[in-house]
């Protein structure tokens, strides 16, 4: 993996990330850093639990990322508001 395919790789996945946070009921902690891992985790638990469907960037499936990013805010978000 270059550096060039990283940094595109996290870009994606911090997009991914933000707009699961915005969509889901509960925030993500962690701001940007919280984003990208939600971003990354939901990349890897979403195509897994969805399949690969719909379009793909740098790797990252949108459509089952996006799905499984809001399911990682969800949990994680409520995780934070149980142990605060």
């Amino acid at each position: 993996m270059s550096i060039i395919t990283f940094i595109l790789s996290a870009i994606i996945a911090l997009i991914i990330g933000t707009v699961a946070d915005k969509v889901s009921p509960v925030k993500m902690p962690g701001s940007w850093a919280g984003a990208i891992v939600a971003g990354f985790i939901g990349a890897w638990i979403g195509p897994l639990l969805f399949g690969t469907w719909g379009p793909i960037v740098a790797g990252f499936s949108l459509v089952p990322a996006l799905i499984g990013a809001i399911i990682v805010v969800i949990v994680i978000g409520i995780i934070a508001k149980v142990l605060d």
